[in-house]
């Protein structure tokens, strides 16, 4: 019995039974849990700390979670364009410069992380109403051939989790790691 449930998931997942709109909940998920895992990493630090660089000429935790907010704004900005216009174009993005980013990571690391979160809450409930189609409507990136509303999210999931290992890796130098 046992094995014919891990089959049966097998299946669901590569294919056999696929609820193609069960992927779009788990990249939800995925973000939901991603930004547990920055409240915990800079969960019991002051100021001081969260605007410390403990590598020299990278960003701190604080700069991290400012950087993952302004991109999820600027990717929520896309979504919203792609599910409003017929195939729109999707400006690339640059972060070097960006003013709306240097005000975030000026911000006090507390309303950096509120801001953060709560943006993130309601991100997460905008994409849980989305249906099927929706996460199907397209726009056009001068870098990606087949950019979509699933692609935006499953880039931001993969974007924020290559930063979420840096802010573990920076976070270890300022004291025991919260569970």
């Amino acid at each position: 019995m046992a094995g014919t449930r891990y089959v049966t998931r097998l299946l669901h997942y590569h294919g056999g039974m696929h609820d193609k709109h069960e992927a779009h909940r788990r990249l939800v998920k995925r973000l939901e849990e991603q930004a547990a895992d920055v409240r915990r990493l800079t969960s019991g630090l002051d100021e001081e700390k969260l605007a410390r660089r403990v590598v020299e000429g990278k960003w701190s935790l604080k700069e991290l979670a400012a950087h993952l907010w302004r991109v999820q704004d600027v990717f929520e900005g896309r979504i919203d364009a792609m599910l409003a216009e017929e195939n729109p174009v999707i400006a690339r993005y640059d972060p070097e410069g960006d003013a709306a980013f240097d005000r975030m990571a000026a911000r006090p690391g507390a309303e950096t992380m509120a801001g953060f979160l709560e943006a993130r809450s309601r991100l997460a409930s905008h994409l849980e109403a989305l249906g099927p189609a929706e996460w199907h409507r397209a726009g056009r990136h001068p870098e990606f051939p087949h950019y979509d509303v699933h692609f935006q999210v499953e880039y931001m999931v993969h974007h924020e989790a290559h930063h979420i290992y840096q802010m573990y890796q920076r976070r270890n130098p300022l004291g025991k790691m919260p569970h």
